[in-house]
């Protein structure tokens, strides 16, 4: 849920602030066509991140959908409104503003409440039978993945940038990152939640994260394909983004992701972070040795949490993946890296961020294995 791409400086100029459900409606639209429901995350000017009233506005309109449709009777359609980004992030400063407003040793409870809320949208989305499509019209990150990746369908275009950058911040890749990275082919999952790596265009489709690759001046008309269908099932969904989308070879030299595939399979199978790190410095190309040092400058925690989350997430449903990642979250607003972190990114904005600890080598098994001990039973996550 937590976003923010440290190299995309348009997103350090991001302030997000904390909604209460009062907030007007307008921040999420919602149209009817036939037997489309068009969902436009509408903060254009915040790149639609998403804060608490958008997810307190569309989980009930996804629980209704659970409750009363299925396959065929629609298809839900979300794309961000404008033409720069689909979702960039969420409630990072908000977070961080709450809890500077307290000990962190002791959250308020809107704390777990936003997460908790948002992960319940996940879940919804995720366990919905009417398929959705998700156009990535620009930035796709964090909580905007959470939104979107559980549903039946991504279409990226040339304009996407995908990325899940939460080591970055002092974080972790939440919003069911344990389910859908850690079942990404070649070890992408890891190198991407490790990194925080960009992804452009067709190389989100290659790994992947999007499903289909349309190109951007074709999006109307294929939207307006859908918006006409009679008999919406995930099926015919499918013929029509299939009748659209091109061809991406996983072979295609001009993908930077596919250029370094071969590393990122060798590199990022190993055993533990040390072992991933050593083995991009053996390599000693240009690429592997700035994947060394982006490695070297996120939170050590984070990575070797992450590691964890990633590796445990993949024998887990998605449910399954969310309680943890619940629990996650409440030991990571309580630690110093997330707030240390944010304060170096958003708020000072000095990009030089003091981890506690600074080292792998300082992180032990036991502070990794905190992180996914169960809650209070009251506490635990639960699903409509």
């Amino acid at each position: 849920m937590l976003r923010l791409h440290n190299p995309i400086k348009q997103l350090q100029n991001i302030t997000i602030r904390y909604y209460s459900s009062t907030t007007l409606d307008s921040e999420v639209l919602f149209e009817t066509k036939g037997k489309c429901l068009n969902v436009t995350l509408n903060r254009p000017k915040a790149l639609n991140s998403l804060n608490s009233n958008m997810v307190k506005i569309l989980t009930p309109k996804y629980l209704e959908m659970k409750k009363s449709l299925k396959d065929g009777d629609m298809v839900v359609v979300m794309k961000g409104a404008g033409d720069k980004s689909f979702c960039a992030g969420g409630d990072i400063r908000a977070i961080y503003d709450i809890g500077k407003q307290t000990d962190q040793n002791t959250p308020k409870e809107s704390d777990g409440d936003f997460f908790r809320e948002e992960y319940m949208l996940n879940q919804l989305i995720g366990t919905n039978t009417i398929p959705q499509v998700s156009i990535y019209n620009g930035f796709a990150m964090g909580g905007g993945i959470g939104v979107s990746i559980h549903g039946k369908f991504r279409v990226a275009t040339e304009n996407t940038v995908f990325a899940m950058p939460e080591t970055g911040i002092g974080f972790f890749c939440d919003v069911g990152g344990s389910y859908f990275l850690s079942r990404l082919p070649n070890h992408m999952g890891m190198y991407l939640a490790l990194t925080g790596a960009k992804l452009k265009g067709k190389n989100v489709r290659v790994t992947g994260v999007a499903t289909h690759y349309v190109p951007n001046a074709q999006v109307p008309q294929l939207q307006q394909e859908l918006e006409t269908l009679s008999n919406p099932t995930e099926a015919n969904v499918k013929a029509v983004l299939d009748k659209f989308s091109e061809n991406v070879d996983i072979n295609d030299k001009s993908l930077d992701v596919v250029q370094h595939l071969e590393t990122i399979k060798r590199c990022f199978s190993k055993s533990s972070v040390e072992d991933i790190i050593a083995s991009l410095e053996k390599e000693g190309t240009d690429w592997s040795k700035q994947t060394v040092n982006t490695l070297k400058s996120v939170s050590p925690t984070s990575l070797k949490v992450v590691y964890e989350q990633l590796q445990r997430g993949k024998s887990l449903s998605l449910d399954e993946c969310l309680k943890m990642e619940y629990r996650m979250s409440q030991v990571f607003v309580r630690n110093n890296d997330f707030f240390e972190g944010v304060r170096a990114l958003l708020v000072d904005k000095d990009k030089n961020p003091k981890w506690t600890p600074p080292t792998l080598s300082e992180v032990s098994n036991n502070t990794v294995q905190s992180y996914f001990q169960p809650l209070n039973a009251k506490k635990e996550l639960k699903f409509f």
